[in-house]
């Protein structure tokens, strides 16, 4: 028996699509991302004559963080890198670069030419990630704009429109058109009693949720889209009260913010010049002798007044002895290292898995978007690539290079490929979104975080289910994030509740320097914006 539903009962969620909408619209201003503060720690300048001495594990973000502060406030610094390179997550891949994923190394065979480069982690910073930006002004680093929405490009889906990708605009504007045009189809009082077949409700619900936020009820009671009051990286976000649909129409500007990021607006993200590793390279420029490269460590131990690390160098083994321990090695991996920690802390440190991403990028033989009217952007596609992503650098040069496919979250479908299979499937594919794709392409490269070499895995993954955190998930997080034996800390945006983003991974490192620093004094540990 089919179940019918008034549309007069559904103008009422209609509106409330209208009004998330606004709210949906204001949080992209600020990059779909919680706030953050800065929060650089205050470190009391070390006795010269007794300079405590700290090891660092891993020379990504969070423990090149840790390693720059500690070194300004006069601390004896050494950080012990697995890879030979710096940068962890934070990898732009140019010519002769090595994609060391296990099982698939590749050697990048882009031209050689300054803007020819592919961010392969992290490839773009918004404006609320302070701490990222406050760096990139310590370290000189030159920023520019990152392009993410752009009306200009395309929509394909094999089930919309015989698969024929559509422009961003012109979806938009006539999902938007025919959903104002069913409002006012409906203000009489014969097409409100007018029912919808069961298929058209649950269409038209999924799509209210989408877009509103809608809760389990279909209410809207506020969310982390518009931003948060605080919190959202170290510790849960608390979105922003629910500003009534009745104010939000008081104002004339009410359709000027439906329509925001359209045309001339957008979001502000950004990237810095040269490829996001610059940001890497500013931090080496501060430690030009801190940092040891293809150091395999085997066993970190606790003492009773420091901590001891085993590592292995091109075949010898090596003890350093300090008085604290900052380790960004992902928890996974630390779990195979020797170590004697509480039995705790071992099993909080099991816990997180590790999230999977696939991106794969092509040299383009000359800058085919710009003509379509496409400069910078990305385009969505139903199928496994998901995305493609338009250079906002390099304008009108002759070549440039395009991201063929991100899968965040993802990526075991490319994984299970070979890497001449991966190549002809973005290729094919991207045909469906630019008909001469293939002919327009070359010199192909893929990456698969969860098979690359001393990574093996993306983000962490602390929360199993949807609904958020369980008592139990957030009594290991809370383990894990105190230090043990007061001093080994685990850093990373691993030890986050935002995680993935360069912003928690530096706020990690902050929080553990912040601890320790009270921990020395004998305090109680104050009170952290983040």
């Amino acid at each position: 028996m089919k179940k019918f539903v008034s549309r007069r009962e559904i103008l009422g969620l209609i509106a409330k699509a209208g009004a998330s909408g606004a709210v949906l619209q204001a949080s992209n201003a600020l990059g779909i991302v919680p706030d953050s503060y800065v929060d650089i720690p205050k470190i009391p300048p070390a006795d010269p004559s007794n300079r405590p001495s700290v090891v660092v594990l891993g020379a990504g973000v969070a423990g090149l963080t840790a390693a720059l502060e500690l070194k300004k406030a006069g601390y004896s610094v050494v950080v012990l890198e697995a890879a030979g390179r710096a940068g962890g997550r934070n990898m732009t891949v140019r010519h002769g670069d090595l994609i060391d994923e296990v099982g698939n190394p590749q050697i990048c065979d882009f031209d050689d030419e300054p803007h020819m480069y592919f961010n392969a982690g992290p490839a773009r910073i918004p404006s609320s990630h302070r701490n990222v930006l406050h760096y990139c002004k310590e370290l000189g680093v030159e920023l520019e704009f990152f392009i993410n929405e752009n009306k200009e490009t395309y929509i394909q889906d094999d089930a919309m429109l015989d698969g024929k990708p559509i422009k961003n605009r012109e979806f938009t504007t006539n999902a938007r058109g025919f959903m104002a045009e069913i409002m006012a189809k409906n203000f009489t009082n014969a097409e409100l009693d007018q029912p919808f077949d069961q298929w058209e409700v649950e269409a038209l619900m999924r799509a209210l949720r989408r877009i509103g936020d809608l809760d389990e009820d279909m209410l809207y009671k506020g969310s982390i889209r518009g931003g948060y009051s605080h919190g959202g990286f170290l510790e849960h976000g608390h979105a922003l009260e629910a500003v009534a649909l009745r104010d939000l129409l008081k104002t004339d500007l009410f359709s000027m913010a439906l329509g925001q990021n359209e045309g001339e607006t957008g979001p502000m993200l950004f990237q810095p010049v040269g490829g996001m590793d610059q940001i890497i390279k500013g931090f080496l420029r501060k430690l030009p002798d801190e940092v040891f490269y293809n150091v395999m460590v085997t066993s970190v131990m606790l003492q009773n007044d420091g901590i001891e690390v085993v590592y292995e160098h091109k075949g010898i083994k090596y003890k350093i002895e300090a008085d604290y321990c900052f380790n960004s090695i992902p928890t996974h991996l630390m779990t195979g290292i020797d170590n004697n920690f509480s039995a705790d802390y071992k099993e909080a440190m099991a816990y997180p898995r590790r999230g999977e991403a696939y991106k794969s990028a092509f040299q383009a033989k000359e800058r085919f978007w710009e003509k379509d009217d496409i400069f910078g952007g990305i385009s969505w596609t139903n199928q496994p690539i998901e995305q493609i992503w338009y250079p906002p650098h390099g304008m009108y040069k002759e070549k440039g290079i395009i991201l063929s496919a991100y899968n965040y979250g993802g990526g075991m479908h490319f994984t299970q490929l070979t890497q001449e299979e991966r190549i002809e499937t973005a290729i094919r594919q991207g045909e469906k979104v630019h008909p001469n794709y293939r002919n327009l392409v070359e010199k192909g490269i893929t990456i698969a975080w969860h098979r690359m070499n001393h990574m093996l895995g993306c983000s962490a993954r602390w929360q199993k289910s949807r609904s958020g955190f369980t008592q139990e998930e957030e009594r290991l997080f809370q383990t894990l994030r105190q230090p043990a034996g007061n001093r080994h800390y685990t850093i990373g945006d691993q030890i986050t509740k935002h995680t993935a983003w360069q912003e928690s991974a530096i706020l990690s490192a902050h929080w553990a320097i912040n601890d320790m620093l009270t921990r020395k004094s004998g305090g109680a540990m104050p009170g952290q914006r983040v």
